[in-house]
């Protein structure tokens, strides 16, 4: 089994550039069943969360055709088959876009419940009522969900909480139900703004995406076009802590500053020196940071998907800081890893009190799921000593290269499957 050895203390220090976002392009690569014209798609991160919705979609017989790493051309026409039921895409949460993208174009679905990390319960009730408002008959039968619809008729929908999944799966089918449908309490992250513009090159005609309100006007049938993913926030702020948190000097390149404004706003708090330019952001750590209160809120509040990263930047910082979060109960699993490794943090309910202690001593430590696995290895790479991260198939599923992007700026890290290969390491190092 591959895992991270890492050798800590050195500051992280240079350039890095950020893959494109993979939770926008996940719901770009069900949307590009929609039309039976081919679509390329590009700053497609090369993640295995993407490489498996690659595969659902040639399963059910699209054409997909890799240009190159970042580069995909899919084609519809083909589709034979509305089930989707492959053993990989059970796998990943964005399973469920194809229930929007195949209601939307075929009247009907059948796709398996989502897997993906298990942080906490993520239920699907607002797709269904969304799906159900427009005229769908929704079932759930043996682990899957069954949608079926002679017509998808506009609809008013109302979103009892603000889910980022149905906003872009309500999207996806009312994209071609007859009418307009208004879609109130949306969630606005950017990836919804990207799968809306995608959708609306595509000859949709989808308005106040990023807005609370959005609005479909349905349209007989969507055509062929190409199309460029933003780049990926939470990648960029991962190493955004990873250079606050080695108390580092890193330029993270290909970003849109606006999208980070709730991390960059936090580390200026703590006393990270952080300079926005066009399409990058500069982050200087300092010696002595100083502790904050964070609360994880939906977009353009601070992303609960950077809440783990964060905290262990505030778990080296100086003084008392709070972490509430508010979107999913199971975040706090790498709490017991991180004190391993010296950490001083109680967690009550949905609070963390993490009180800054002077450094982390390296230790073996589990990674519980995608974003705590990257924010273990900030830990080991500001730590004193080696750390050993295990179960990093959780971070390959959502960060493209991150071991040689993070080699790039002088980490000491190291992807292994053997105990053999961690000894060879540490020799080498020294």
């Amino acid at each position: 089994m591959e895992q991270y050895v890492i050798k800590g203390g050195n500051p992280l220090v240079g350039d890095v550039t950020v893959s494109g976002a993979k939770n926008a392009a996940l719901g770009i690569l069900a949307a590009s069943i929609m039309t039976d014209e081919s679509v390329l798609i590009d700053n497609l991160p090369d993640v295995k969360d993407i490489n498996v919705m690659l595969e659902a979609i040639q399963e059910i017989g699209a054409r997909v055709d890799r240009i190159d790493r970042h580069t995909v051309r899919i084609n519809g026409s083909n589709i034979k088959e509305v089930s989707v039921d492959d053993e990989f895409i059970r796998r990943i949460r964005a399973s469920y876009y194809f229930i929007g993208a195949l209601l939307g174009k075929y009247k009907s679905a059948q796709v398996p419940l989502p897997g993906g990390c298990n942080i906490g319960s993520r239920p699907i009730d607002q797709h269904i009522k969304g799906f159900r408002a427009l005229g769908a008959e929704v079932v759930i039968e043996r682990g899957a969900v069954i949608a079926h619809a002679i017509d998808l008729v506009a609809s008013h929908i109302y979103l009892d909480v603000v889910s980022v999944g149905a906003t872009i799966n309500i999207m996806m089918a009312a994209a071609l139900a007859e009418g307009q449908t208004i879609l109130e309490n949306a969630a606005k992250e950017p990836h919804i703004v990207d799968v809306a513009n995608f959708l609306n090159s595509m000859g949709a005609n989808i308005k106040g995406a990023g807005t609370d309100t959005i609005r479909i006007r349905g349209v007989n049938k969507l055509h062929g076009t190409e199309y460029s993913i933003i780049p990926d926030q939470i990648e960029a702020g991962t190493f955004m802590c990873a250079a606050a948190a080695t108390r580092g000097d890193v330029m993270v390149r290909n970003v849109i500053p606006k999208h980070l404004e709730a991390i960059s706003a936090k580390l200026m708090e703590i006393g990270c020196e952080v300079i926005e330019f066009d399409d990058a952001v500069r982050v200087v750590g300092k010696p002595n940071q100083r502790h904050t209160d964070i609360k994880t809120l939906p977009y353009p509040g601070f992303p609960t998907d950077m809440q783990p990263q964060m905290a262990v930047t505030l778990a080296l910082a100086n003084g008392t800081s709070m972490v509430t979060e508010s979107i999913f109960e199971n975040r706090f699993k790498y709490v017991d890893e991180l004190a391993r490794m010296g950490s001083n943090i109680k967690v009550e309910g949905n609070v963390a009190v993490i009180d800054g202690v002077k450094g982390f001593t390296g230790a073996q430590v589990n990674a519980p799921d995608l974003r705590a696995g990257a924010a273990l290895v900030i830990a080991g790479l500001a730590a004193d000593g080696y750390t050993v991260v295990d179960e990093i198939g959780y971070i390959q599923r959502g960060y493209e290269c991150f071991e040689e992007k993070l080699q790039g700026l002088g980490a000491m890290i190291e992807r292994v499957d053997s105990d053999r290969e961690i000894q060879k390491f540490k020799l080498r190092i020294g």
